[in-house]
């Protein structure tokens, strides 16, 4: 789950760059990079925390150029910290910066392919550092005299050929312009965008429509699956799919949880979806406790607050604020630690005593991963005078891994692995707990485009589109793990 955005300009393109990573942020918070090509020199200043935090007014300066591209980074089974934040950059062939959402699942594969065959050295653990080179080399075996779109294409197409998992790409090749492209399932969200100067046309692409809305961007459509996008210097656009047809999946994650509701993924608005959620929530709650005793709906902050509207209505009570969220915290989900996480609840809310006191009151969450989050919360409201807690889920129970790019714990520390909903509910603390059906949520998504037939739904059913090795799990279980992690930070 990272942030990334293109642009090829008449103009500086820095603080477009810059504006588009902070609407990005949601995506990752670890670390943050903007390369720009000026004439044929790459500028490039990247480093560890918010996009605020990187970059100041002299590294700004120093990003010259009308054409590139930035990324805002958190970590899956790499490390974290600056050696990773991206863009990263090759030198060789024709000088090619990178920035990549999503994690590919034949990386182990892939790092002995570069370096036996390809004679190329991988220098982190990072994923998108050998995609990098995989893309590098099958450049470099094209025609070296006069590199065309069409051998720029037949190297997407052999990085296809040779990377499995799910990724959105965007990279830039010195003197040619800015080459974007999707896995062949769609499993991470690209979506292409133009403007109109008195100069001529712009072109960009990004992780979500919200980062094209901001700029000024009109949204054109979605990269498709196994599409890639070429952007040229002289401000022309070619597009060509790259990829063998094959089931297009895109995550439903995006839509429960990573995107921003003002996005559209797929023709489908992130907002509208979440409606929908909240109906067939409220609906199912209804059908289980028809003669329900609650007084008030209480969203946790901020995700569910578009979910428990509709759900409100359908149960005819009242949606109230019960938490005060700090700002200044970053989303608990993607904190690195379990000890970070427990201790970033109580900074990141406060309960409203009012809204909580002699009443029965059902919270609502977007998912439950951990429940540690819940957990904590559940108890805060009973600290606050709750009389019965319920808790509602837009999400059904998360009992997978994902493997394409989101930084889901092993399956030991989710709380629904193995579990049935009434030991989750216990183990949480709740007076009941509901969660979303998978067919419902499905339905929630597809409702807003009726082309979409298929999506990856990994997390809560461990179907994985692309196929796993079980050797793979095993080995991603103890990369996750908030041990394995606590061990590369302190190595770091």
């Amino acid at each position: 789950m990272c942030g990334i955005i293109g642009i090829v300009g008449k103009s500086e393109v820095a603080s477009a760059l810059y504006d588009a990573l902070t609407v990005l942020q949601h995506r990752g918070q670890d670390a943050a990079g903007i390369a720009t090509l000026d004439g044929n020199r790459l500028r490039l200043h990247k480093g560890s925390g918010l996009v605020r935090d990187v970059f100041d007014q002299t590294s700004m300066l120093a990003l010259r150029g009308s054409v590139g591209i930035g990324h805002c980074r958190y970590p899956t089974a790499g490390s974290e910290g600056s050696a990773e934040a991206q863009p990263l950059y090759v030198n060789s062939p024709y000088g090619i910066a990178l920035a990549h959402n999503g994690n590919l699942i034949n990386t182990e594969a892939l790092r002995r392919e570069v370096f036996e065959d390809d004679r190329r050295h991988i220098n982190t653990d990072s994923d998108s550092e050998v995609l990098l080179n995989v893309l590098a080399h099958e450049l470099q075996i094209q025609d070296r005299r006069q590199l065309t779109p069409d051998h720029i294409f037949k190297a997407v197409a052999g990085t296809h050929a040779r990377c499995v998992g799910g990724y959105a790409i965007v990279s830039m090749l010195l003197d040619y312009g800015v080459l974007a492209f999707r896995d062949p399932h769609g499993i991470r969200p690209l979506v292409l965008g133009e403007r109109d100067t008195a100069t001529g046309k712009e072109y960009a692409v990004a992780s979500e429509s919200v980062a094209l809305d901001i700029l000024g961007f009109r949204l054109l459509r979605d990269v498709a699956p196994g599409e890639a996008v070429l952007m040229t210097l002289d401000g022309r656009l070619h597009t060509r799919q790259c990829a063998e047809p094959a089931k297009h999946a895109p995550c439903i994650f995006e839509y429960v949880y990573l995107a921003r509701p003002d996005s559209m993924i797929e023709d489908v608005s992130v907002y509208k979806a979440r409606l929908r959620m909240g109906e067939k929530l409220g609906e199912k709650i209804l059908r289980e406790m028809p003669d329900h005793d609650i007084d008030s709906v209480i969203p946790i902050p901020d995700t569910s607050r578009t979910v428990a509207g509709p759900l409100a209505q359908i149960l005819g009570v009242p949606v109230r604020e019960g938490f005060v969220k700090n700002r200044y915290i970053g989303r608990t989900f993607i904190m690195p630690g379990q000890s970070e996480r427990v201790k970033s609840v109580r900074r990141k809310l406060n309960p409203v005593g009012l809204e909580f006191r002699n009443k029965n009151v059902l919270l609502v969450d977007d998912s439950i991963v951990r429940g540690t989050t819940s957990k904590q919360i559940i108890l805060m409201a009973r600290e606050a005078g709750a009389k019965k807690v319920y808790l509602a889920s837009a999400a059904p129970p998360v009992r997978y891994p994902n493997i394409y790019g989101i930084d889901m714990p092993v399956t030991a520390e989710l709380v629904a692995h193995g579990r049935t909903v009434e030991e989750v509910e216990r183990m949480l603390g709740a007076d009941r707990l509901i969660y979303q059906d998978l067919d419902d949520l499905v339905w929630a998504v597809r409702d807003g485009n009726e082309k979409l037939a298929d999506f990856d739904t990994s997390c809560f059913s461990g179907e994985y589109v692309t196929g796993v090795e079980p050797t793979y799990l095993a080995d991603l279980e103890f990369a996750r793990s908030d041990d394995a992690k606590s061990q590369r930070r302190q190595a770091g």
